[in-house]
């Protein structure tokens, strides 16, 4: 299976003074942090080794998760450095430690989809980056993707459509190649590389039917702890 990327140096600026002193990533969730959460459901997904793309607190995210063996994994660490290089950006910053092919997950996200159907997806598309989308209708974000017959017509943060039903689900699938020329240091983000992957007809897509957790905002927080309060329960 594919390495992971964790984009996980974010502010959290939606969740007031939550994360004054915690990052998002270490908010605890039924005892344990959130992260613990996450990897755990990546590794049920056969996913061994991830790369945590860090800023904002880092530091207590790798001191509280170390080398990941206690998880069954192998973690690593990439530290944005004094300004904050965005979600593109920390990916490139990255690369070194991720080889030629990777996942690509948001730090806040909870995503209790195939894995392994996505990765398959990725290869056979023979794009060199694919997006997972899931058919949203506005109900828990901003649908912010027009998608049909397994292509993407339209992606945009910033000029939504009526068509947009789908949302970019927030698990990404990337060959190194596409960060290559992002300068080094510099901030980037991923909307905006997924945007210009689009317009050169080299950006594959994999509908997922599972619906996305996150603890980004305050009602996602709520949202995401009652849904693993269920999974607990079901053990």
């Amino acid at each position: 299976m594919l390495p992971i990327a964790i984009l996980a140096g974010g502010l959290a600026t939606r969740l007031d003074t939550v994360t004054e002193r915690v990052p998002k990533a270490l908010i605890e969730i039924h005892g344990e942090p959130f992260i613990v959460h996450q990897l755990r459901l990546l590794r049920a997904n056969g996913i061994r080794r991830g790369v945590l793309c860090v800023g904002h607190l880092g530091e207590m995210i790798s001191n509280v998760l170390t080398d990941g063996s206690a998880l069954g994994m192998e973690l690593d660490y990439s530290f944005d450095g004094p300004a904050l290089l965005g979600t593109a950006g920390a990916l490139r910053n990255a690369l070194p430690k991720l080889g030629p092919a990777f996942f690509a997950i948001y730090g806040d996200s909870y995503l209790p989809c195939n894995y392994a159907a996505v990765a398959r997806a990725f290869e056979t598309s023979g794009a060199p980056a694919l997006m997972t989308v899931f058919r949203n209708e506005g109900k828990w974000d901003n649908s912010n993707v027009e998608f049909a017959d397994g292509k993407i017509l339209a992606h945009s943060k910033r000029s939504r459509t009526p068509r947009m039903n789908f949302i970019d689900y927030g698990l990404g699938v990337f060959r190194a190649e596409v960060f290559a020329p992002l300068k080094l240091g510099q901030a980037h983000d991923l909307a905006d590389l997924y945007e210009d992957m689009l317009r050169q007809g080299r950006l594959a897509a994999f509908e997922v039917k599972e619906r996305f957790y996150e603890i980004g905002s305050l009602e996602g927080l709520q949202e995401t702890t009652d849904f693993l309060a269920v999974q607990g329960a079901r053990g």
